[in-house]
């Protein structure tokens, strides 16, 4: 099948902002009867616990599979140690590293304020005791997304999480992938048990007789993961309601076409609602960036996926100036931000929204997706505008501190009284009465 020519057009233009606007109002790809069957996958595992949790897992994933061989054995662990080589060791172990030494520079300290007199103030920060983290199983478990691991462990590990448990889709022999055990040996990951889908979240929302519940859950799945998560977020906390994955690529008449073709292809190959979008001010780029996608596309793997993606969001925008290149991916607020331009630095107090930013011609997406050290899990569709890279804050909670002396409360006791009154709050106003001795002059 001939590789589709990125449409290319001029913004601004109606033409452009409606394609833009196919692109940015996407949605997640779930008709209601996903949301009803999700709900009821949820409600089936909360009340009736592993007897669920094995019948889906048995229809879908493994149909031997029983309750007692949910979770990985240590015989497992170390027979998964046998199982891969050492090159995939070393990398693994890169990765591992980088990403640890990254996520150590963000732990959020505890603090404790004194500048007003009679009073302390401040901030304890404290991990969550249990930590589920979502990884999907690839194709048939044959392509095991060891990043996923790395990427939602490594964090919590650091953040001190007391019981860092995994969940991954066993294979149809009720296996797991040995370079998923490996990994999440190495995340320092405590359990691992063999549960996918949407009835994997509501085994760590809820618990069942084998796993027990947990505070937090993070990671990216398929649309009943992400549904799933949506539900029962508010009983733990999660990460991100993550959408397709999507990528901008801003480049000025320095860049390398095929090079910037090359990164639009690797967010497009990831599924067929996965975006890719280059803004640009030289329409000879935008043509030769064209170009060279129709040269490469042809040779991947997952050719069928990224042409679909590209035929439905991708496109190629030729914008007066890169100030208004900066201005539209501000607006677009991708999950991907790369720079092929060339001086990057000088334009970075431009950027407002973006999940990553990706500078200069040798810093391709996939470098943040392994082995960077900044997490991959990021805001997607917009959310940027307002949300973050998932991190070891998401494992954390912070608690205020308060404490007045009697001086600093009388001090202050009147203006309490008068804003709980205004509030129509009579025993906050009692509250503070009962305490309130005005010295005598």
């Amino acid at each position: 099948m001939k590789a589709p020519r990125m449409k290319i057009y001029r913004y601004p233009s109606k033409v452009a902002q409606k394609r833009i606007a196919a692109i940015v109002n996407r949605e997640l790809g779930f008709k209601k009867k996903d949301l009803h069957e999700v709900n009821r996958i949820l409600e089936d595992v909360k009340k009736n616990g592993d007897k669920a949790l094995i019948k889906y897992t048995n229809r879908f994933d493994a149909p031997g599979l029983k309750a007692v061989s949910l979770k990985v054995t240590a015989r497992e662990l170390r027979d998964a140690t046998k199982k891969v080589d050492r090159a995939f060791r070393r990398s693994l172990n890169r990765a591992a590293s980088q990403i640890e030494a990254f996520h150590r520079l963000q732990f959020p300290k505890s603090w404790i304020n004194t500048q007003r007199p009679g009073t302390i103030l401040g901030q304890l920060v404290n991990p969550v005791a249990a930590a589920g983290v979502y990884v999907p199983g690839g194709i048939g478990g044959e392509t095991p997304l060891v990043s996923s691991v790395l990427m939602g462990a490594i964090p919590a590990h650091i953040a001190g999480v007391g019981r860092i448990v995994m969940v991954t889709p066993p294979t149809r022999n009720g296996k797991i992938n040995p370079h998923l055990l490996v990994a999440a040996k190495k995340a320092g990951v405590d359990e691992i048990y063999k549960a996918g889908s949407a009835w994997a979240i509501a085994a760590l929302a809820y618990g069942t007789e084998t796993i027990p519940q947990v505070d937090v859950i993070v990671g990216p799945g398929n649309i009943y993961v992400t549904l799933a998560k949506k539900i029962v977020a508010g009983t733990v906390g999660i990460d991100m309601i993550a959408g397709p994955s999507e990528i901008l690529v801003i480049a000025d008449d320095s860049a390398i076409p095929e090079f910037a073709a090359a990164d639009l292809l690797s967010q497009a190959e990831h599924d067929i609602l996965a975006s890719a979008i280059l803004v640009t001010n030289s329409r000879q780029i935008g043509e030769a960036v064209a170009s060279a996608i129709e040269q490469q596309l042809p040779g991947l793997d997952r050719c069928n996926v990224a042409r679909s993606s590209l035929e439905r969001y991708g496109v190629i925008l030729i914008v007066p100036d890169i100030a208004s290149a900066f201005e539209l991916a501000n607006k677009i607020a991708p999950e991907h931000l790369e720079l092929h331009i060339k001086d990057p630095f000088a334009y970075l107090s431009r950027i407002r929204n973006a999940g990553a930013v990706f500078m200069g011609d040798y810093t391709p997406e996939p470098v943040g997706d392994y082995i960077a050290g900044p997490n991959h899990v990021l805001p997607t569709a917009g959310t940027a505008r307002f949300a973050s890279a998932l991190s070891v804050d998401h494992f954390t909670k912070k608690t205020s501190i308060i404490h007045y002396s009697k001086e600093a409360f009388n001090g202050e006791a009147g203006d309490i009284v008068r804003l709980a009154e205004i509030e129509g709050m009579g025993a906050h106003a009692n509250a503070v009465r009962l305490r309130y001795k005005p010295e005598k002059k």
